[in-house]
């Protein structure tokens, strides 16, 4: 900063017990405690050993074995039969909730698993009342529990007719691949106990409108459920687009700024305080990059800000219909000669979404990007709710306060800022085991938010502060 700026410094008051440092905290580099410091660059969160174990265990021929399975079953169309044991999406339903339950066994008990089936009733791409089942397997938290997170893949497939309920319609890259990273990750996580839970999903009725996951997300909420965030993997299977360059290191992860859930009033408090690159999935993608964008994954997480693709959609969606975060994993280059196309052969070469054009290891690499934003996630205290800024005094100074989390780990919190033109957070102060603190910056001038530390050092995903008196 120029010597003619104004110098952060900081205040902080408790309005509950406490207000020390961030004892026993790994220091963000540079950073002080509350008083005095302009703050530093927050640097990313390294992976703990714990980490670094379970990515070592994401499995490439497991993976492959995955996708390869839900191939077999011929289609997994929405409308194909769901009582034949061999073929359509009744077979490979069964197998998906068989495999869960195997995986399940090695968890003590911490995970359950669940056919999640109701009746859709005639609606569009859907011409007659049709079940949609979801697989879900919980692995529940041994700390905070009612703190969830979730991953997911839609095990349903198509062809170029959307109706067409019969041909084959492999659905390799999309979307087994995305259902190979969910239990792969379901895999390896039910033999720990995270300290939040964990669902990992493989859900149904995505092709014909996003059934399955609209479904899972309305009972979460009906529920009250404290989902925190939402990624869904929705081809992931190959760095190969359709001109046959590669991009092998690098997944897309979509994310929404304006909410999808947002009321009139809501809309009207936002376009006169800004924030509309602050939203809660955008969060949730600085998160991501912050503990996932690593030599650890070998993966470039490349957020883009946008909810999805052009004249496409996901199952975040239906999260994000909800209020909760959420995102989506993408391949960075999609081959559209392969997508949602018929089996065929053209001039001796094989057309379709067929395994073939799968890189497992590619899978793989996404697998760990997923894996260490949920373990990151639910070892970290949860994002702080009800940050407010004051608004009701005319001041060149930025007073923040929040609801104190309650976990028994949580050491206390950090503020992190940066100018209005910045992608990302560039500046982070500790404040202490605090609920309001006073920056000696403009709030007009800048963006701030707040995020909790644990005493293990983990950091929650920031929280952007609304209005408040």
């Amino acid at each position: 900063m120029t010597e003619n700026t104004r110098r952060t410094f900081l205040t902080a008051t408790v309005a509950a017990a406490g207000g020390a440092a961030l004892t026993g905290v790994p220091a963000v580099a540079g950073a002080s405690g509350a008083g005095g410091d302009d703050g530093r660059p927050p640097l990313p969160q390294p992976p703990d050993k714990e980490l670094r174990a379970i990515l070592r265990e994401v499995d490439p021929d497991r993976i492959e074995a995955i996708v390869r399975k839900l191939v077999s079953f011929g289609t997994r169309h929405t409308l194909s039969t769901q009582d034949d044991p061999a073929r359509g999406i009744g077979a490979a339903r069964d197998w998906i909730f068989a495999e869960l339950r195997r995986y399940a066994a090695a968890s003590n008990g911490r995970m359950t698993v669940e056919l999640q089936s109701y009746i859709q009733e005639p609606a569009p791409r859907i011409p007659v009342p049709t079940r949609i089942t979801n697989v879900v397997a919980t692995l529940r938290g041994s700390v905070t529990p009612e703190r969830v997170y979730v991953v997911s893949g839609h095990y349903d497939s198509r062809v170029t007719d959307v109706m067409n309920a019969t041909a084959d319609s492999p659905g390799a890259d999309d979307d087994a691949s995305g259902v190979a990273v969910s239990m792969e990750l379901a895999r390896i996580m039910a033999k720990r106990a995270p300290e939040s839970t964990i669902v990992f999903a493989a859900v149904a009725g995505e092709e014909q409108g996003l059934y399955g996951a609209r479904y899972m997300a309305a009972q979460y909420r009906a529920a009250g459920t404290d989902v925190q965030a939402m990624f869904t993997n929705d081809i992931v299977g190959s760095s190969r687009a359709d001109d046959g360059t590669r991009d092998p290191r690098t997944v897309r992860l979509f994310a929404e700024g304006v909410p999808t859930a947002e009321t009139p009033a809501e809309a009207a408090t936002r376009r006169s305080v800004g924030g509309e690159n602050d939203s809660p999935p955008r969060q949730l993608a600085r998160f991501v990059r912050s503990v996932a964008d690593n030599r650890e994954t070998g993966m470039d997480v490349h957020v883009i800000y946008r909810r999805d693709r052009y004249l496409r959609g996901g199952d975040h969606i239906g999260f994000l219909e909800q209020g909760y975060p959420a995102a989506r994993f993408t391949e960075p280059n999609e081959d559209f000669a392969h997508q949602h196309q018929d089996v065929r052969v053209v001039d001796g070469k094989q057309f379709g979404d067929l395994p073939e054009f799968c890189d497992f290891d590619y899978i793989a690499r996404v697998a760990r990007v997923n894996g260490a934003a949920l373990w990151s996630l639910a070892t970290a205290p949860g994002t702080p709710k009800d940050v407010r800024v004051r608004t009701s005094n005319l001041t060149n100074d930025t007073e923040l306060y929040w609801q104190r989390g309650t976990e028994p780990d949580l050491a206390g919190y950090e503020i992190v800022w940066r100018e209005m033109t910045e992608p990302d957070w560039t500046h982070v102060i500790r404040v202490g085991d605090v609920t309001t603190a006073t920056v000696d910056m403009s709030k007009d001038n800048f963006f701030f938010g707040v995020r909790a530390v644990g005493r293990a050092g983990h950091r929650s995903p920031v929280a952007y502060p609304a209005p408040g008196g």
